[in-house]
């Protein structure tokens, strides 16, 4: 009740002030039915508050987003579906979801009176043009009673969450260089071997079930090993993501950045669509298996909400990767890089790991003097020549390339990279 007579609307308040003015009059003229009129002028706002001040347990919010991931870019629909729980009709009421500034202005929408126990739906859509995760809520209610005499809002605490992910482009098939392959003849294969002697082995790993122990290998190599039998053939892939900050430049959508973001996504999707075991390393920190299912949404509710990050380095990548390394193709989208920075990046190399690396050159995303574009021009070429002679498959990536374009020269036997080799020599050369 406290609650309904502050919420008195202006209305409201000179009914009220008119019961008194008439309770005032009736005193002094003696008038019997002026008290009656000052009565019922002061009940009304009475009634009107309490019925409004107790509606707020009597209403039910449902809020649905179809679909609640989407890419930049795309819309995703809000359906509130509101439902009366008393006896009594309702007002009009005043909705209005409250939404981050991503997601554009608080939709603001008005339904009539709802009777008792009716339910009815409103719709509005969101669109967002950078990747995140958006909280979307709580919904707000202005509630008001059928003579506009008492106004008062509500708040469902429940709010629901948009996932905003990066653009996903669809690839070309092309024959990767693949390891330890399921089916397919671009992929290398993991055999089953039979027999004590000859068994193919590998370092005991933390889990491993100690019946496997292969205890003359243990004995040779003078550390625990433990059996490879019965394998299955699969094909095993690491999407790399650079997050460094200095190694990225532009703002907003259309940064360096969010292209690699992009590409990494699109990449990712392509390859476990493909039949790989898919891990996706981020340079700040995440470590992501996409093998199992459901793993693409986790993939990308992860890529959604990735930033840079302004104390990363290419040693603590490096060690990251390395961590859970066991071979296989391993596909990276880096900033801007050195040539000592590109150098340590050969240790990515070990176990077998094939690896490939878009290397993009993030000062193409700026307008740069020309003297200034020269000096960056070859420092890329020789982070790109570092990168090559440490075994690396190098694709350099520049402002306007589009990721189907370039994908063919990370397939087997590409000519593109002994002509990029030959002409970072060139620039090298003429550097020195």
């Amino acid at each position: 009740m406290r609650d309904g007579l502050r919420g008195l609307t202006t209305r409201g308040r000179s009914f009220l002030a008119a019961a008194v003015a008439a309770a005032i009059s009736a005193a002094i003229l003696g008038e019997k039915d002026l008290l009656r009129v000052a009565v019922l002028l002061a009940i009304l706002p009475l009634l009107a508050a309490a019925y409004v001040g107790r509606s707020r347990y009597k209403l039910a919010c449902n809020r649905s987003l179809e679909p609640h991931r989407v890419p930049v870019g795309a819309s995703s629909r809000v359906v509130l579906r509101l439902q009366n729980l008393s006896r009594l009709p309702t007002g009009t009421l005043l909705l209005e979801d409250r939404l981050p500034y991503a997601l554009g202005s608080r939709p603001r929408v008005v339904l009539e009176r709802l009777g008792a126990h009716q339910a009815s739906s409103v719709a509005y859509t969101v669109r967002a043009d950078v990747r995140g995760r958006y909280e979307v809520g709580p919904l707000v209610i202005r509630l008001t009673d059928p003579f506009g005499l008492c106004e008062l809002s509500r708040a469902f605490p429940s709010t629901d969450h948009l996932t905003v992910i990066p653009q996903v482009t669809p690839l070309p098939s092309v024959r990767l260089p693949g390891e330890y392959a399921g089916s397919g003849d671009s992929r290398a294969r993991s055999v089953a071997v039979h027999g004590e002697d000859d068994a193919a082995t590998r370092e005991y790993r933390m889990g491993d079930d100690l019946r496997r122990v292969h205890w003359k290998s243990t004995a040779r190599t003078g550390e625990l090993m433990v059996r490879r039998e019965e394998q299955p053939w699969e094909s095993r892939a690491t999407v790399l993501l650079d997050t460094r900050a200095y190694g990225h430049r532009g703002d907003g959508p259309t940064a360096s950045f969010e292209w690699a973001v992009s590409a990494a996504a699109s990449i990712a999707v392509h390859l476990r669509q493909a039949g790989y075991k898919l891990r996706l390393v981020t340079g700040d920190g995440a470590d992501v298996d996409a093998t199992e299912a459901g793993g693409e949404g986790l993939l990308l509710d992860h890529l959604a909400q990735v930033h840079l990050d302004k104390r990363g380095d290419i040693t603590s990548l490096v060690q990251q990767v390395r961590q859970r390394a066991d071979g296989g193709l391993i596909i990276a989208l880096f900033g801007a890089l050195n040539t000592a920075e590109a150098e340590l990046l050969a240790g990515l190399r070990g176990n077998g790991a094939t690896c490939v690396g878009f290397l993009l050159d993030s000062t193409t995303w700026l307008n740069l003097p020309a003297k200034a574009r020269a000096e960056a021009e070859h420092a890329h070429a020789a982070a790109a020549l570092a990168l090559l002679q440490s075994g690396w498959r190098v694709i350099g990536v520049e402002h306007g390339n589009r990721l189907p374009v370039l994908w063919p020269q990370a397939g087997r036997g590409s000519q593109g990279f002994a002509l990029r080799a030959a002409m970072a020599e060139t620039v090298a050369g003429g550097m020195r």
